[in-house]
C-alpha cells in the first residue's frame, strides 16, 4: 500500500529507525466470543471498549445532572435532601470528567491513531489492556460509594480542604473517591505513554512528523499534558488521604499545614485538564472540517504550532482559578496575563477552522453540523473564558452559576460535540455500517437547542449572584432555573434518540465502502484506504507515504 501526503515540509521526510516486518508475526483472525474479546489487545477493540464505557457512563452521570436540575427546576423544592443533592453534585462532575470526556477521546485515540500513522497496534499492547482495565475498578468504587454509610464523597469534584478531611467528611465515600481518582490516574499515565512511544516510533516508513494527521498530533500534545500533570493531581490527593487516615497535617492548619496549597496542587493539573478534554477534539473537528468543505486544512503547520503553545501556556495559568484564595496582586497580574495570552493561540485554530471552509464545497453532514455547533459553542464558552481572566470580574462572579456556564460550554459545547461529531465522522469505519443521518440532524437539533437552554440562562443568573452548589435558593431566580431544567430534558432526549440510533444501525448489515463519505481523493489518509471496519492488523503490509 502507498499513499501520498502533501506536506509543506517534503524535505524533512525522516526515515523511521523502528523495522517493521512485511507480514503480521501473529495469526491474522477477528476475535470471537465474549471471553476472546474482553482479553484481547487489539488497539480498536480496546478502543470500542473505552467508547462503550464512556457512552454507559454518560447516561449515569447525565442521571446525576438531570437529578440535580430536577431539584433546581423551582426555588424550595426537597425533590432531595441536602446530603445526597452534594453527593450528586460532586459525583457528576467526577463521573463526567473521569469516565465519561476523557476515556471517549481515549477511545477514539486508540482505535484510530496506529491506522492514521500506518501501525499495526499501540507500542505496548498489554499496557493498553491495562489501561482500560484499570478504569473498571475505579468505576466501581465511584458508583458504589453511594452504597456505604454516610454515601458517596459530598466534598465537590475539587474535594478542598479542609471540606474533604476526616473532620468534615468522615464518610468512606471519600476514601472511595481517592483511590477512584488514584486509579482513574494511573490509567490515564500508562495510556499516555503508550501514545508517546507509538507516535514518536510506529510511523509508517516516510510518514515524518508533519505529515501526521493532526488528530494525531492533539493526541501527542494531549499525553504529554496527561504525563505531567496527572502525577500532581494523584500527589495531591495521596496528601488529602494520609491527613484523613493517617494524620498527617499536609493541609490542617493547626498541623502547620496549608488548604491553599491543595489548590495550587490541585488546579496545576485540572486546569490542564480542560485541555486534556479539548485537544483531541481539536483534532477531530480539523478533520471533520476539512473533509466534508473538501478541502485540506488550512495552515497546518501553525494548527501543530497551536497545539503545542495550548499544551505548554496550559500548566501556567492555574492561578485564576484562585484569584479569591488570597495570592498577591502581582500574581494575579501573571495568572492575569497568562489566560488572556492562551486565547491567542486558540484563536489561530478557530481562524484556521473557519479559513477552511471559507470556498469549499460544503457538505452539511450530521458530523459537519456537529463540527459548525463546536467552533459556535467554544468560542462563547472562550469568550467567557476571557471575562473570568479579568479579576475584578472574577472575584464578582466567583464560585456563581457564571462559572458553571462558563465551563459547561467548554466542556458540553466543546468536547462534547466533537465527540458527537467524530462519532458520526467515524462510526462508518468502525462497525461498517452508517448512522442515519435523518435521526442525526434530528439529535444535532434536540442537543444543540438543549445545550444552549440549559447553561446559556446560567449566565445571567450567575450574574445576577446565585451561588453555585446550593440546593435551594431566592425566589428571583426560578424562571431562568426552570428554562434551565427544561433544556436538559432536549439534552435527555438527544442521548436516548443517539442510543437508538446506534442500536438501529448495528442491526443493519455491513454496507460501508472503504471511503464511505468520499473524501479520501483530497484527505489521502490511511483510515480510508483499508476495510470497513479494519482488519486485524489493520494492514497487510505496512503502508509507504510518499
Amino acid at each position: 500500500m502507498s499513499v501520498t501526503i502533501d506536506s509543506p515540509q517534503q524535505n524533512e521526510e525522516r526515515k523511521p529507525t523502528r523495522h517493521f516486518p512485511d507480514e503480521p508475526q501473529l495469526p491474522v483472525t477477528r476475535p470471537t466470543g465474549i471471553l476472546n474479546v474482553l482479553g484481547s489487545t487489539d488497539h480498536k477493540v480496546i478502543g470500542m471498549m473505552y467508547l462503550i464505557l464512556a457512552l454507559a457512563s454518560a447516561f449515569i452521570g447525565g442521571s446525576f445532572a438531570g437529578a440535580i436540575r430536577a431539584q433546581l427546576s423551582a426555588a424550595n423544592l426537597e425533590l432531595l435532601k441536602p446530603e445526597l443533592f452534594n453527593q450528586l453534585i460532586t459525583m457528576h462532575g467526577s463521573v463526567m470528567i473521569f469516565f465519561v470526556i476523557i476515556p471517549a477521546l481515549a477511545g477514539f485515540g486508540n482505535y484510530l491513531v496506529p491506522i492514521m500513522i500506518g501501525a499495526r497496534d499501540m507500542a505496548f499492547p498489554r499496557l493498553n489492556a491495562f489501561s482500560f482495565w484499570v478504569l473498571i475498578p475505579a468505576a466501581v468504587l465511584m458508583f458504589t460509594s453511594f452504597a456505604v454509610d454516610g454515601g458517596a464523597n459530598a466534598a465537590g469534584w475539587t474535594a478542598y480542604p479542609p471540606l474533604s478531611l476526616k473532620e468534615y467528611s468522615g464518610t468512606a465515600g471519600v476514601d472511595m473517591w481517592i483511590l477512584g481518582v488514584h486509579l482513574a490516574g494511573l490509567s490515564s499515565i500508562t495510556g499516555a505513554i503508550n501514545f508517546i512511544v507509538t507516535i514518536l516510533n510506529m510511523r509508517a516508513p516516510g510518514m515524518n512528523m508533519m505529515k501526521m494527521p493532526l488528530f494525531c498530533w492533539a493526541w501527542l500534545v494531549n499525553a504529554w499534558l496527561i504525563l505531567v500533570g496527572t502525577p500532581v493531581l494523584s500527589g495531591a490527593v495521596t496528601m488529602v488521604l494520609t491527613d484523613r487516615a493517617f494524620g498527617t497535617g499536609f493541609f490542617k492548619p493547626g498541623l502547620e499545614g496549608d488548604p491553599v496549597l491543595y489548590q495550587h496542587l490541585f488546579w496545576f493539573y485540572s486546569h490542564p485538564a480542560v485541555y486534556i478534554m479539548v485537544l483531541p477534539g481539536f483534532g477531530i473537528i480539523s478533520h471533520v472540517l476539512a473533509s466534508f468543505s473538501r478541502k485540506q486544512i488550512f495552515g497546518y503547520t501553525g494548527m501543530v504550532w497551536a497545539l503545542g503553545a495550548i499544551g505548554i501556556i496550559g500548566f501556567l495559568v492555574w492561578g485564576h482559578h484562585m484569584f479569591t484564595a488570597g495570592i498577591s496582586p502581582e500574581i494575579r497580574l501573571y495568572f492575569s496575563f497568562m489566560t488572556m495570552l492562551i486565547a491567542l493561540p486558540t484563536g489561530v485554530k478557530i481562524w484556521s477552522w473557519l479559513a477552511t471552509i471559507w470556498g469549499g464545497t460544503i457538505r452539511f453532514t450530521t458530523a459537519m453540523k456537529f463540527a459548525l455547533g463546536f467552533i459556535s459553542l467554544f468560542v462563547i464558552g472562550g469568550i467567557s473564558g476571557v471575562f473570568l481572566a479579568n479579576v475584578p470580574f472574577d472575584v464578582q462572579v466567583h464560585d456563581t452559576y457564571f462559572v458553571v456556564a462558563h465551563f459547561h460550554y467548554v466542556l458540553v459545547g466543546g468536547a462534547t460535540m466533537a465527540l458527537f461529531a467524530g462519532s458520526y465522522f467515524w462510526f462508518p469505519k468502525m462497525s461498517g455500517r452508517m448512522l442515519s443521518e435523518k435521526l442525526g440532524t434530528a439529535i444535532f437539533w434536540l442537543f444543540f437547542f438543549g445545550m444552549n437552554i440549559t447553561f446559556l440562562p446560567l449566565h445571567l443568573v450567575g450574574l445576577q449572584g446565585m451561588a453555585r452548589r446550593i440546593w435551594q435558593y431566592r425566589p428571583e431566580f426560578e424562571t431562568i432555573n426552570m428554562i434551565s431544567s427544561m433544556g436538559y430534558l432536549l439534552m435527555l432526549a438527544a442521548g436516548m434518540l443517539f442510543l437508538y440510533s446506534i442500536f438501529e444501525a448495528l442491526r443493519r448489515p455491513r454496507d460501508c465502502s472503504n471511503d464511505p463519505w468520499n473524501i479520501n481523493d483530497i484527505q489521502k489518509s490511511l483510515v480510508w484506504d483499508i476495510e470497513s471496519p479494519p482488519p486485524p492488523y489493520n494492514f497487510a503490509k505496512i503502508p509507504e507515504v510518499h
